[in-house]
């Protein structure tokens, strides 16, 4: 046999050192119990924050998706006023004081999810000029609940006799 060009003589054993006693060795290699309870703890802590941060995540989701849905009732009404003629407006009781609007996007068994419920209240406009008895406000406030969390929203608009009524009609 050749090892790089050389002859190795016959006889020569390749010598292996011994490391030590074996089951010193193995009992060296775990980990013990307070490495182990640490470790636990830091991947805990860990879990939780995470889980923390998916909850959080979920529940800011939940009420962008409520106030979305909450603006659009409001911008709702509030356009339906643009079309009622200057005599509708102040018809008494021709506008609803109070309406109800529910909420749920996976409505699969007419549950109704969240109850938006709202006011609304046309009142003299508060301006002192001229054109004060052609003028109203029209306030409409909107009130739900996010778990036991109580949500409100207010808008607020003026509406003049001359107003884009007298274009539709």
């Amino acid at each position: 046999m050749l090892n790089c060009g050389k002859p190795i003589e016959t006889g020569t054993y390749m010598k292996i050192k011994k490391l030590g006693n074996r089951s010193k060795i193995s009992a060296q290699a775990g980990f013990s119990l307070i490495e182990v309870t640490v470790g636990m703890g830091v991947i805990g802590t860990a879990a939780m924050a995470l889980f923390s941060g998916f909850t959080s995540g979920f529940f800011t989701m939940q009420l962008a998706r409520e106030n979305l849905r909450a603006t659009q009732v409001l911008l709702e009404k509030t356009e339906t006023l643009r079309l009622y003629s200057w005599d509708q407006i102040n018809t008494a009781n021709f506008i609803p004081p109070t309406f109800t609007s529910y909420y749920d996007p996976n409505d699969t068994n007419s549950a109704h999810g969240i109850i938006y419920s709202g006011t609304m209240v046309i009142t003299n406009c508060p301006v002192s000029s001229s054109y004060n008895d052609d003028m109203k406000m029209a306030v409409i406030t909107l009130n739900w609940r996010t778990g036991s969390l109580p949500r409100t929203r207010t808008f607020s608009t003026y509406i003049a006799r001359n107003g884009l009524q007298n274009y539709i009609y």
